[in-house]
C-alpha cells in the first residue's frame, strides 16, 4: 500500500512528473534512433535503450553501424544522468514517505 501511495503522490507533483517525461522521451527517442541506424524492431531498441542507460549492459545486443556506435556514445553520456536522476528521485520520495509512516505508527504506540 505504501508503494501505490508513494506513485500517487510522487505523479501529483510537476517536478517529479516533468522528469518521469524527461525519462520517457530520452527513452523513446533512443529507441527510434536504435530502430532506424540498426535495423532492429522497436521493442529490441527499447530493450537496448534500457538496459544501457541503466548500466547493466547485457551484451545480446550491440550496435554494429558506426552511427549505431557513436549515437550510443552520445546517448550514455546524456541518458545516464537522467536515468540515475529519475531512480534517485523515486527513490528519495519512496524514503520520504515511508518514513513518515513509520514515524507515524511510533506515535500511536506511545
Amino acid at each position: 500500500m505504501i508503494f501505490f501511495k508513494s506513485v500517487l503522490n510522487f505523479l501529483r507533483d510537476r517536478n517529479y512528473r516533468h522528469l518521469l517525461m524527461t525519462t520517457i522521451v530520452i527513452l523513446l527517442a533512443g529507441s527510434v534512433v536504435f530502430h532506424y541506424l540498426e535495423g532492429w524492431d522497436y521493442v529490441d531498441a527499447l530493450y537496448f535503450s534500457i538496459i544501457t542507460l541503466t548500466t547493466i549492459g547485457y551484451g545480446d545486443f550491440t550496435p554494429q553501424t558506426t552511427g549505431g556506435k557513436l549515437f550510443t556514445i552520445f546517448y550514455i553520456i546524456v541518458g545516464i544522468g537522467i536515468i540515475l536522476a529519475f531512480i534517485n528521485t523515486i527513490y528519495t520520495h519512496y524514503r520520504t514517505i515511508t518514513f513518515r509512516e513509520d514515524k507515524g505508527h511510533t506515535r500511536d504506540k506511545d
